[in-house]
């Protein structure tokens, strides 16, 4: 799994940006939140990196910060929303401000993202309040970030195709203190 993407930026799109990593150019889907942190074309950057596998294609999504990308792993969790509708969610403004719109039950502010219809901007507020809570915003997000061997498992559950709120499942039932033997557990708990 691919979560650090560091090197220069040899390309720079509305919607994408390759980052030449030794040699090799890594194409990340961004929203517009992260295309503004990103430095002009042969300066340096890091972003943080989400790939989804699928089975005509290998997707990897950039993010200038860690809450960004914790957010975007949080919308994917909702069902009718792929990365494409989470970028777009992303794009309509910071993190702390979608998750302050989520905490308050904002349906109108979802709702004004190109793909989100009624029914789904009041799915992800049903569905993600509860997640990020009526806390601070800059709490919020921090409430589903794991640390350590969890955050690895985690993202490894991901990786083979869970959905988030899956993985955290399987994960509460793991046990193990190295991020092998916690996927292990989760994975045989899930064939039980």
């Amino acid at each position: 799994m691919i979560a650090l993407v560091s090197g220069k930026v040899a390309v720079r799109r509305g919607d994408h940006v390759v980052v030449d990593c030794g040699g090799v150019g890594y194409r990340l889907s961004v929203s517009t939140q992260t295309l503004r942190h990103v430095p002009a074309v042969g300066l340096d950057v890091v972003m943080h990196a989400h790939m989804v596998v699928r089975d005509d294609a290998l997707m990897l999504y950039g993010f200038a910060s860690e809450e960004e990308r914790e957010l975007f792993l949080m919308l994917l969790g909702v069902q009718s929303v792929g990365p494409k509708v989470a970028l777009a969610v992303l794009s309509a403004g910071p993190p702390r401000d979608l998750v302050a719109a989520l905490a308050a039950g904002d349906a109108a502010r979802f709702q004004a993202v190109p793909g989100i219809g009624k029914r789904t901007a009041e799915r992800l507020i049903v569905e993600l309040r509860e997640k990020v809570g009526g806390s601070v915003p800059e709490q919020a997000i921090s409430i589903a970030r794991l640390d350590g061997p969890r955050a690895l498992a985690r993202e490894g559950l991901i990786g083979l195709g869970y959905s988030v709120p899956e993985a955290d499942e399987l994960l509460d039932a793991a046990v193990g203190e190295r991020p092998e033997d916690l996927i292990a557990s989760a994975l045989r708990t899930a064939r039980q």
